[in-house]
């Protein structure tokens, strides 16, 4: 059975900051921890295709393959998918935006199945990406809530998980 996972975080900024920010596929070091650099290949404004490399792994391996990313605006969904597959037979991620409670419900749904004599099944990938999505989106998170905060006039507070 196919890989397939489902994981989202509340982020307390304004929606424009949060799309602006998670699609600025070049800068997604500083978004991401896993993430050592980005090369974009091709950006249409719309569509952007990129070489993404991981940071070396626990045993010194570093990971790197072409992605590609179909932004719409108006919907707030991003389409994506591997374009060097590596271990998987194909890898589609979609990412959707909705405000809420003062802040934006990022969800990032993926749909996977790994290659035969990959290092994980699709299970073991499922439970891999279901440990690591919440802390990158931790991540992620903290980066853009501070940058939020610091757009702030002074005296104000943000809004929480606690309310406004």
């Amino acid at each position: 059975m196919p890989g397939h996972t489902d994981n989202h975080v509340v982020v307390f900024a304004p929606m424009d900051l949060v799309w602006s920010r998670t699609n600025d596929v070049a800068d997604w070091p500083n978004l991401f921890t896993e993430y050592a650099a980005t090369e974009v290949l091709e950006d249409t404004g719309d569509r952007v295709r990129f070489r993404l490399t991981m940071v070396p792994d626990e045993k010194g391996r570093v990971w790197s393959w072409v992605s590609e990313r179909e932004l719409d605006p108006e919907t707030r969904t991003v389409v994506a998918r591997r374009v060097e597959t590596g271990p998987f037979e194909y890898m589609h991620i979609r990412w959707t935006y909705h405000p809420v409670n003062g802040g934006v419900l990022m969800r990032w749904t993926q749909d996977f199945a790994m290659k035969p004599g990959a290092p994980l099944d699709d299970a073991g990938m499922t439970a891999r990406i279901n440990t690591n999505t919440p802390v990158q989106m931790g991540a992620i998170k903290r980066v853009l809530e501070a940058e939020a905060a610091a757009l702030l006039p002074p005296g104000c507070r943000p809004p929480t998980e606690e309310g406004p």
